[in-house]
């Protein structure tokens, strides 16, 4: 009897773990497979919390700056041959936009000069101050910083107040605190407040610094691009050999389309026959007028999109990360005067009937 109780009481024993198992609900397993919290430290106050090893990023309670465990610094080893090779670029394409200003003055003077001094005067020095305008906002837009984020206390919990590093992050390239508004580029190697991109025509990023002389530097661009194609169009027109000594004439027989045709094949051989004849100048007016509509072009479509940006209160990158959730950017047209650093909006000096305010929504 005792060896038979004895038996029991160890099988009882034996099978006891499993028995408690399924006692046990499915609620009180997943409480008991939830790993202890470890001990870090906010990199913003100094403070130490608890937060669980599996989360990527935690937010301070008392600084509010975020912290990110599983961060991976990708080391930046290119970063001086890629400053070299934009600087070198920019002063290459300096370099060459004023052998084109020269080239096109050279090309035109004839031409202008030929219909009056002062009309010819007139047009030079509108085409210099175009140049000037260009190229000072051009240099502004490349030689300027793009805009670092000031210097913020941080690291000590009496000094850093509750808040003050409201969604900081750290930047692992600058080792200092990031705004949410500033981004790290890795071709400038520094944080830029309010970027908009990295231009590799400027070799610089635009950013809050820099981002209106950019803007003006499109706009000049542009008018000076339109400029330059009408200008050279009308030195062109001037120099062109004429076209009285060719032959250009309708054979007989030929109507509607087929005429049209003919026609056009024989001014367009008329025209390639008296560019043989054409001085050096026609020739650097020609490239001239196209260099000039394709750049316009091109500038005109970047220009399209700044402005759209800016109408909505926005960057490039602003509106890349924006895009996946909702934006509090307001969409204003007093938005291009607070861009342009204009104090206060032409309604101000408006009847009050006038100075109502018109906010465009989504």
């Amino acid at each position: 009897m005792d060896i038979a109780d004895i038996a029991t009481t160890s099988t009882t024993a034996m099978t006891s773990p499993s028995a408690v198992d399924d006692v046990i609900s499915p609620e009180e397993h997943s409480v008991t497979s939830v790993s202890e919290d470890h001990e870090t430290t906010c990199w913003g106050c100094g403070l130490r919390v608890l937060v669980s090893p599996h989360v990527p990023a935690f937010k301070c309670f008392w600084c509010g700056a975020i912290t990110n465990q599983n961060i991976f610094k990708n080391e930046n080893q290119n970063f001086r041959w890629r400053r070299l090779r934009d600087r070198c670029f920019v002063s290459i394409l300096i370099v060459f936009m004023l052998l084109i200003i020269c080239g096109g003055m050279w090309a035109i003077y004839p031409a202008v000069v030929s219909a009056g001094y002062i009309y010819g005067g007139v047009i030079i020095l509108i085409a210099i101050l175009l140049s000037i305008s260009t190229l000072s906002t051009f240099s502004l837009s490349a030689f300027r910083s793009a805009g670092a984020p000031p210097n913020i206390l941080w690291g000590s919990y009496p000094a850093v107040t509750k808040g003050a590093l409201e969604n900081y992050r750290f930047c692992e390239y600058c080792s200092k605190p990031k705004s949410p508004r500033a981004h790290h580029c890795r071709s400038c190697g520094m944080c830029v407040l309010d970027m908009d991109h990295h231009c590799p025509f400027i070799g610089n990023c635009v950013g809050a610094a820099n981002h209106r002389h950019f803007v003006i530097f499109l706009i000049s661009a542009i008018i000076s691009m339109i400029y330059a194609s009408i200008i050279s169009a009308y030195a062109v027109y001037h120099i062109w050999p004429p076209l009285s000594n060719w032959q250009i004439h309708l054979l007989n027989g030929a109507v509607g389309q087929k005429l049209l045709m003919r026609m056009l094949k024989e001014i367009f051989l008329a025209f390639m026959s008296s560019m043989l004849f054409l001085p050096a100048r026609g020739l650097v007016l020609i490239y001239l007028f196209i260099a000039s509509v394709s750049i316009e072009i091109g500038l005109s479509v970047l220009l399209w999109q700044q402005l759209c940006f800016i109408y909505e209160g926005k960057t490039y990158l602003s509106h890349i990360s924006a895009s996946g959730g909702e934006s509090t950017a307001v969409k204003d047209c007093q938005n291009f005067f607070r861009f342009f650093g204009f104090p206060y909006t032409p309604t101000r000096y408006l009847p009050s009937f006038f100075s109502s305010k018109k906010r465009h929504k989504k």
